[in-house]
């Protein structure tokens, strides 16, 4: 089985997904993004990773109900895939076994 390759925001993009737990479109996605870590992310960018996302198989999507606020336009909501969540956990074990590789004399 090929390991899962993830960039950067891909992944943050997919950990947040998994993190607002069936409550996860754009605007929600772009705004967790932003308050997490500080960076200014664009929507257009979300959108693009979440369609690259969801091309690989880690999340999928459906239409919500339209609402007034929106001008009748229906939100998509993400969930993250069984391939998701697996693929989440393998880059998270990577991650720690390489941290409790490094000597403790390696951080200042």
């Amino acid at each position: 089985m090929n390991r899962p390759y993830l960039g950067e925001f891909e992944e943050l993009v997919l950990l947040t997904v998994a993190m607002l737990n069936g409550q996860a479109y754009g605007v929600t996605i772009l705004e967790e993004i932003e308050k997490q870590t500080g960076r200014t992310v664009s929507l257009s960018a979300i959108h693009a990773t979440l369609q690259r996302l969801e091309e690989k198989g880690y999340l999928k999507s459906q239409m919500g109900g339209a609402t007034a606020e929106r001008g009748g336009r229906r939100k998509r909501f993400f969930t993250v895939t069984l391939g998701g969540t697996r693929a989440l956990a393998e880059i998270h074990t990577t991650r720690n076994n390489l941290w409790n590789q490094i000597p403790k004399t390696g951080l200042a």
